[in-house]
């Protein structure tokens, strides 16, 4: 049971120490043994921390009490000054700063496990641990502190929470999800939620849940209910998580709603013979619907002096006849195919045809006048 909180109090942290303490020597004096990480434990502030340990004692000594310390690397020996924990919960010697906050991960002595998880941590908590074990030794009152430290280093928090986001459709209900990082039993972390876009008013946000996982580990969570609507796609919400100390973190993700919108037609539909036609479909949607240009009657053909312009980058397609003719009057229709839905709008166009002047002969006469010449 203890391996599996070790293992997953570890991965909750990104520490690169999981594997606790499998093939590892223990180190040895006069029948004590302990068995730690030698390499630097590293964690972030805000969440917790593991130190691995295992430990034997000499014969004849009947293991009653652990107490963990933490001082400096310098000082050959912690004193009680140091002490972050005790398993006498009566022990009125632990430093104030973390009282509730050191747990024994296995607390049958009998198993000679001396591992603790250490909550709501801080920079300030980074430094060299030592443990001593209080015990019998033939009815005798006795002790024996371990020379071998665990080194920890608390560096900023990094980690982000985890925002879940199920796919959202135009007019459904949705639920968003977010996580706070670390599966650490210290204090709850408030989980807010921020809107930068439409949508803020429409939404309802549930307290923080806990879900315990382990008598060691728990799971915070936050969520965030709304009515999807078009007017959320491109919208951005951000899940920010404050733990105990100040230290915060947060993550923002950009929601993309699955909607589409009837399309629309514009240019002029009133033309005449040997003017241009320019007529563009536009249709809002996400994601980019196929857009299509029929005329009603021409066996959904368009005539062949007709242009097609595809404006991707704004979801509109433009019909283009540079030279109208009479017999370009009639119905075009704008069809766009989005998923499972086909919705269509048209236009109606009409031509003017434009009458030519017959042309006029000269029928002026040419006269001379003294040698002048003109007409009349």
């Amino acid at each position: 049971m203890s391996f599996l909180i070790w293992v997953t109090l570890f991965f909750s942290m990104g520490s690169s120490n999981s594997g606790a303490l499998e093939g590892r020597s223990p180190y040895c004096f006069n029948g004590f043994c302990i068995t730690l990480i030698e390499e630097e434990i590293t964690a972030e502030a805000g969440l917790c921390v593991v130190i691995p340990c295992s430990f034997t004692t000499g014969y004849g000594f009947i293991p009653k009490h652990l107490v963990w310390y933490k001082c400096e690397p310098f000082q050959q020996r912690c004193s009680d000054s140091d002490m972050i924990f005790h398993t006498n919960e009566n022990n009125r010697k632990i430093q104030t700063g973390f009282i509730g906050r050191v747990s024994l991960i296995e607390p049958d002595m009998n198993r000679r496990i001396c591992s603790i998880v250490i909550n709501d941590l801080n920079e300030s908590d980074s430094g060299s641990y030592q443990l001593r074990v209080n015990g019998l030794r033939f009815v005798s009152m006795d002790g024996f502190t371990f020379s071998p430290r665990a080194t920890v280093s608390i560096k900023g928090l990094t980690q982000k929470p985890t925002v879940l986001v199920p796919p959202l459709t135009e007019g459904q209900q949705t639920t968003l999800t977010c996580t706070a990082p670390g599966v650490c039993s210290g204090s709850a972390p408030t989980i807010t939620w921020m809107w930068r876009g439409a949508g803020r008013n429409d939404s309802h946000i549930t307290g923080n849940t806990t879900e315990i996982l382990t008598a060691l580990t728990k799971r915070h969570t936050s969520t965030l209910t709304f009515n999807t609507s078009a007017e959320h796609h491109g919208t951005e919400v951000t899940c920010k998580v404050s733990f105990p100390g100040n230290m915060t973190t947060e993550e923002t993700v950009t929601l993309n709603v699955t909607y589409v919108k009837k399309p629309a037609i514009t240019g002029i539909t009133a033309v005449s013979e040997g003017d241009a036609l320019n007529l563009t479909c536009s249709v809002e949607s996400f994601p980019p619907s196929a857009i299509t240009w029929t005329k009603l009657g021409c066996n959904v053909t368009l005539p062949k002096e007709t242009k097609i312009i595809v404006q991707n980058d704004t979801g509109a397609v433009t019909l283009v006849i540079s030279m109208v003719k009479a017999e370009h009057l009639g119905q075009y229709i704008c069809t766009a195919k989005h998923l499972h839905r086909t919705l269509s709008t048209h236009a109606e166009i009409t031509v003017k045809s434009v009458l030519v002047q017959p042309h006029e002969p000269n029928t002026s006469l040419p006269w001379t006048v003294a040698g002048l010449q003109g007409k009349r």
